[in-house]
């Protein structure tokens, strides 16, 4: 009876990894069959508002700020615009030598959300078209706004950027630029290739003005960490698709060690719970469940990627176990946990660019074990109460990453 009920829970849990494994394979082999849209440049010009937010980032909002103010696009037709909160003063003061409108801040809790509803609101009667959402050590390349303007000409109204590593540096930052573009394969190029909006990721994206900044006025936004995921879903509501402009990029520097991973993963967990919530909010639940609304709410109800890796593997030495003692503990032979294994490891190997089959990568691999524990450290620390934005410091100064592939 007992070992009845313990195998129909691995039954369970069997099933569960495999729809989920299923799924994102066929996200992977639709990201690496489909192309990806390029729109065709337009004579006619959008007016963007680039609004950048800092937090104490005096090491890198310097660059960040020289980088925006000379991009490549008409200069009558975007500015730059920086929430400076809690940077030095003279970092403040080298920062007013640029073209651009050095707003200092100070809230009682910091936060993103309130960085960016006070520059929206700010600007918002100098008549933009679009605003262009970057962090303080974002750097978009050569072209990015230029392709930006091509789809909103085209008839978007929101996307996504492609956005990637600015520094491979240490073990830890290979491994946050390999999970970076995971995600851009999964969740935004094979989310657009199957038909569906992609997910946004908090910075290098831009969407019509004026909703942008409806949605940074709404009640209780300004209290949410997790004010780029509420954006999201506010842009499913309103049936806005997010395209994924997979050739414009913008650079963004990952995590140099373990303890800034640990605190932003705290922040991402964190995120997808309070993101969760508003599915089955009565207040904010989405008056239509289009397909969109369906496959986001499968997507959140998913664990992260580290619990997955956690999980089948722990499932697959328990197989190996069982058959070499002859026990039957879970009821599913080691050949069926081993087949769910190696295609969750196919998923992932399909998601990589070849820029990032190295063997500095190879070497990073083996401090997946020490990330998988801090990882588990973060989920412990998990506050969905939390009002305060989690700040991640980063300090990276050294040459951009190569959008080669």
């Amino acid at each position: 009876m007992i070992a009845a009920a313990i195998h129909t829970l691995f039954f369970i849990l069997f099933i569960y990894l495999s729809v989920n494994i299923l799924y994102l394979l066929i996200l992977a082999i639709a990201g690496r069959i489909s192309k990806s849209k390029n729109y065709p440049i337009h004579p006619r010009k959008k007016k963007f508002a680039a609004l950048i937010t800092s937090y104490k980032e005096d090491d890198t909002i310097v660059q960040t700020i020289r980088e925006a103010v000379d991009h490549d696009y008409p200069k009558d037709s975007f500015d730059v615009y920086l929430a400076a909160d809690q940077l030095r003063d003279d970092t403040i003061k080298e920062l007013q030598t640029f073209r651009a409108y050095i707003l200092p801040v100070e809230f009682e809790i910091g936060s993103k959300a309130r960085s960016l509803n006070y520059l929206l609101n700010f600007a918002g009667e100098k008549g933009y078209d679009a605003a262009l959402v970057l962090d303080g050590d974002n750097i978009m390349l050569p072209g990015c706004m230029e392709k930006i303007n091509a789809a909103f000409q085209s008839g978007c109204s929101a996307v996504q950027c492609h956005r990637m590593a600015k520094n491979t540096n240490t073990s830890m930052a290979i491994l946050d630029a390999i999970s970076e573009e995971i995600n851009n394969h999964l969740f935004r190029k094979g989310q657009r290739a199957l038909g569906f909006s992609a997910a946004t990721i908090g910075s290098g994206m831009a969407f019509e003005f004026s909703k942008l900044r409806q949605v940074y006025n709404k009640p209780g936004i300004l209290g949410n960490p997790a004010c780029d995921r509420e954006v999201d879903f506010e842009m499913m509501k309103d049936h806005i698709v997010v395209e994924y402009l997979d050739n414009a990029y913008v650079l963004d520097e990952k995590v140099a060690h373990k303890e800034v991973f640990q605190r932003q993963r705290t922040r991402w967990m964190e995120s997808q719970l309070i993101h969760l919530k508003l599915f089955f909010s009565r207040k904010e639940q989405a008056p239509d469940k289009t397909k969109d609304y369906w496959n986001k709410l499968f997507i959140n109800l998913a664990p992260p990627r580290m619990i997955f890796l956690a999980v089948l593997s722990f499932m697959l030495l328990l197989s190996a176990l069982e058959t070499g003692l002859k026990k039957n503990i879970t009821g599913i032979s080691f050949t069926s946990w081993a087949a769910l294994f190696c295609a969750y490891l196919l998923c992932l190997l399909l998601c990589i660019p070849a820029r990032l089959f190295t063997f500095r990568s190879a070497r990073a691999i083996l401090h997946l074990p020490a990330v998988m524990f801090s990882f588990f450290k973060a989920a412990l620390r998990l506050k969905t109460g939390r009002k305060e934005f989690v700040h991640t410091p980063k300090s990276y100064t050294g040459e951009a990453a190569s959008t080669k592939d």
